[in-house]
């Protein structure tokens, strides 16, 4: 499979929106088109819009009930991939949307791995992961809170944060971004978050970004630990077996 680029991707996106319709949604786990414009839109740093106008323009090949773009010639960049993906079944398709949206996501493939799927719960994680952090790379460009930091991705480092902020006449800033598909909704933040949330305070900022579900938007808590932030702790057990072995030869 060649190397899809962003356009690409969203076509892709709206390719598996028109063929399969609400089937499709149901599959990704998304209850409506507006969702999931939202959610895939902030996935691929898109606009919803494009992605409705992907869907719209690749409509008249699928028996669905919409009429879409039937009076205009399907765009070449659009029958290119619809001539090379148009053919794949459900999954087969949404596994490549899934790739294309989740790359090398350590979290996704290891919800794949899970053994009943990676799609029943596919809407939620990305929301709360990948289109919640590409929403606020895009935000934090004009924010004027963050405006001449440099941002670095620290999601895989295990430090309590996603992003590190970094500008030359100010201390670095923390910031952990969360996703809620409502307008409002629960977060939750891991012991390794709140510790850094509680040690670094003022320079810790929690982005919440809220509202994939109708338009998106977003909600800062500065030092979230010590500020108006309802914040309770959640007992969580878990047993885990663990195996081993012996490795290497017999001196």
């Amino acid at each position: 499979m060649a190397t899809l680029g962003k356009r690409e991707k969203q076509i892709l996106a709206g390719l598996f929106l028109a063929k399969f319709d609400r089937d499709g949604l149901a599959y990704l786990g998304f209850t409506s088109f507006v969702e999931a414009f939202n959610t895939l839109a902030c996935g691929l740093g898109a606009s919803p819009a494009s992605i409705k106008n992907y869907r719209d323009e690749l409509d008249p090949f699928f028996p669905n009930a919409r009429r879409g773009w039937a009076n205009r010639p399907i765009r070449p960049h659009c029958q290119r991939i619809l001539q090379e993906y148009g053919q794949l079944d459900l999954v087969e398709l949404g596994g490549l949307l899934r790739a294309s949206l989740a790359g090398d996501s350590l979290e996704m493939i290891g919800d794949e791995l899970e053994g009943d799927g990676w799609s029943a719960g596919f809407a939620q994680r990305l929301q709360t992961g990948l289109a919640a952090e590409t929403y606020f790379v895009a935000q934090a460009k004009v924010l004027p809170a963050f405006c001449g930091y440099d941002l670095a991705d620290t999601t895989r480092l295990g430090c309590g944060f996603d992003f590190r902020l970094t500008r030359d006449d100010a201390p670095f800033l923390a910031v952990e971004v969360k996703g809620v598909r409502e307008a409002s909704g629960s977060i939750l933040l891991t012991d390794k978050e709140h510790r850094a949330a509680d040690r670094l305070r003022d320079r810790y900022v929690l982005f919440v970004v809220c509202g994939f579900a109708e338009t998106p938007f977003h909600v800062l808590f500065w030092n979230p630990i010590h500020s108006d932030l309802v914040l309770e702790p959640q007992i969580v057990t878990r047993q885990e077996r663990t195996w081993q072995a012996t490795v290497g030869g017999v001196a």
